[in-house]
Parts: structure tokens; sequence; C-alpha cells
């Protein structure tokens, strides 16, 4: 025979069963938010610390679904871009060819033209290619913006940096996925009426080297958390000049002496000690699939 429990025990065991629950609701851990296009494009940190300040117009950050950038006003160039090639970004959009000023640049700030690199010698060379974003012609008509172009020398552009372009998206098609951040650095390059520092009346700086690296992964779930000291990391460093060599190949470099030439902070999302032993490796993998 059980004796029912005096009021004020029953009282007690009501408020302490009360307080549990609540204290189980206070302690459930909400689920993480899947990533924004935007912030996808910045998965592996940003490289120079760049703010959306217009007080800031040498490291001036854009941030679209598309790709990330940080921009010069004073160089009139990106100073780097990073964005991801995966095949939920390639599909049957056709090349825009809408080569315009970027209105996304603050008020009173000189907007390069897609006419100002008219008879210099120097391609208008993208950063993000054409060829990544052919999921929708918005996405493809976003890597026409001047604030995406370089004066590339046109061997350089045609040659070295399409073999390179090329292979991303044929690892891609190959079941792999692949973080790129591109730039450039330095002043004066060969194109084909000779070397110029400046271009658009002294506007436009023209880069000595143009840099690239990319962080190769299989395609799945999780990326940063995917990356071990096993991921292979390419990177890349040339002259930006019409002699360049058209293998990519030639010009593979360390992560950590890009870093010493831009004074960037490159893979700065991932661990101290798994960047000591990404960055300082040397690609010799394939060039070509």
């Amino acid at each position: 025979m059980h004796l029912p429990l005096p009021r004020n025990l029953r009282l007690l065991s009501l408020l302490s069963l009360f307080l549990l629950a609540f204290s189980c609701q206070e302690t459930e851990v909400e689920p993480s938010k899947p990533l924004t296009l935007a912030e996808q494009q910045l998965l592996l940190g940003n490289p120079s610390g760049a703010t959306p300040d217009i007080g800031n117009p040498g490291n001036y950050l854009i941030m679209r679904p598309q790709y990330a950038l940080s921009y010069s006003r004073e160089r009139g160039t990106p100073n780097w871009v990073s964005w991801h090639v995966g095949p939920e970004w390639l599909g049957t959009a056709d090349r825009q060819d809408d080569f315009r000023a970027d209105s996304a640049l603050p008020q009173g700030w000189y907007r390069v033209t897609a006419s100002s690199y008219s008879g210099s010698g120097f391609d208008r060379g993208h950063n993000i290619p054409s060829a990544d974003r052919t999921r929708t012609i918005e996405d493809n008509s976003s890597t026409f913006l001047m604030t995406n172009m370089i004066p590339q020398a046109p061997n350089h552009n045609r040659e070295t940096w399409a073999r390179l372009e090329d292979y991303t998206r044929d690892l891609v098609s190959q079941g792999m996925e692949v973080y790129v951040v591109m730039g450039s650095y330095g002043e004066g390059g060969t194109g084909s009426n000779g070397t110029l520092k400046t271009i658009d009346n002294g506007r436009v700086t023209v880069p000595n080297r143009v840099w690239k690296v990319l962080v190769v992964l299989p395609l799945g779930e999780g990326d940063l958390n995917r990356i071990t000291s096993s991921t292979r990391i390419i990177a890349v460093d040339t002259p930006n000049s019409n002699t360049v060599r058209p293998d990519w190949g030639g010009y593979r470099t360390t992560v950590d002496a890009i870093e010493q030439a831009t004074n960037y902070d490159l893979l700065s999302a991932l661990p101290q000690e798994l960047q000591k032993v990404l960055e300082a490796r040397v690609d010799n993998g394939p060039t070509s699939l």
C-alpha cells in the first residue's frame, strides 16, 4: 500500500520537475545556419582584413553572392578575389561580355570603365573567370564588373592563366570542388605594347605579378573541417608579362612565399598548426587531366 505524499512534498516535487524541464529548454543547441553564398566565398578567411568602410579605400571589401573581393581605389584594381568552384556554379549560361563600371563602389570614387584599358596593350583580365560562373546569366554577368579586372598581359591571360582556369574546372568535372583566391601585386607589367606601370591616365595600376591559391577537396559537406595536412594546395606566382611561359606548373610556389610578398594572411580560417604544414609545401601534382 502506497501512502500519498504530504501536500508540501507534492508541490516541491512538481516544482523540481518544472525547473528540470525549463533548464533542458535553456541548454538546447540551435542548429547551425547554412552559409550564405557570399559567406561561402570567404570560407578560408579574409586575406587582408578588408572591410566595407569608405574610410578604408585601399582595402575595401565587396561581398557578392558569386565572389568576394578587396578593392584598392588607388590602384583601380582588386587586391584579391576569393570564390568557390563546384558543380552548383557551372551550367549553360552564355558568356555575357558586358564589361562595365561597378556601381557598388562608394559615391565619389573613380569607377574604371569598360574602355579604360583600350589601346593599352593589356587585356581586361578577369580574376574570377567568366566560365566559373555559368549557373545563371546574372552570375556570369557579375564577373564582368571592372572591379574584378586587372590589366593582364595578353599571353598571360589567354594561355598561362586560361590553362590554370581550365584545369580548375576539369578538377570539378572529376568530382572535386575548389576554393580559389587570386590577386596581384607590384607595379609594371609587359603587355603587347611594352612595359607600363599605369594605364587610364595613371588611374589604373598595372601589376608586376599575378598569383593564385587553390584548395582542392573531394565534393562533400563541411568543407572547412575536411581540410587536412594531406589536402592538395596549389600556389602559383607569375610575372605579368607577354613572355610568360604557357605552362603554369613551372610557376608553382608556396603559400608562405605569396604571403611574404603581399603581407596577406591566406587560409587564416584554418588552425595555425595546419596552416604551417600546408603553406610551406610546393605542389607537385598533375597540371592537366
